[in-house]
């Protein structure tokens, strides 16, 4: 049975007007405002099929970095499809045929990790930024400031 599978495309580079008038003749998308990343629907009967078949329709013509689905499965996961070079492909095989596990789930690893990398970064520039506020602020007025400047930006109902 096949499925509407919304994919977003991550490109390397902004596209040009020419490779977005390239890429609409073979797939109907919209453009995020600098072009770096596009929203599209794909019809397939799995997720994964849904990113091979755009990844082969669209590769010739735009820089594509990463496909991935918008929404994540009744599992929780997000399907990704990304080309790597020779060199990366290598060493995750190495690694997956050290380790006895697919070159899949090590890259799913290799995923995970960076990803809390980079939360725990976020998090610690937060935590920081916090400390300098409260060393200046109590916590009421940067409670009260936050809340005021969430209010104002809300459009009202």
């Amino acid at each position: 049975m096949t499925h509407q599978y919304a994919v977003e495309i991550a490109l390397t580079r902004p596209a040009s007007a020419r490779e977005l008038h390239r890429a609409r003749h073979r797939v109907t998308f919209a453009a995020n405002a600098d072009r770096s990343r596009l929203m599209t629907v794909q019809s397939a009967k799995s997720p994964g099929r849904a990113l091979h078949r755009l990844r082969r329709q669209l590769d010739a013509v735009l820089p594509i970095d990463v496909l991935t689905t918008h929404y994540p499965d009744r599992h929780g996961h997000v399907r990704l499809n990304v080309v790597l070079s020779r060199r990366a492909d290598a060493q995750i095989r190495q690694k997956a045929a050290a380790s006895g596990s697919l070159p899949g789930e090590v890259l799913r690893e290799l995923i995970a990790a960076d990803l809390a990398r980079k939360q725990r970064e976020r998090r610690h520039c937060l935590e920081s930024q916090l400390r300098r506020l409260l060393a200046h602020h109590t916590p009421e007025e940067v409670l009260a400031c936050a809340a005021g400047r969430l209010l104002q930006a809300r459009p009202h109902a």
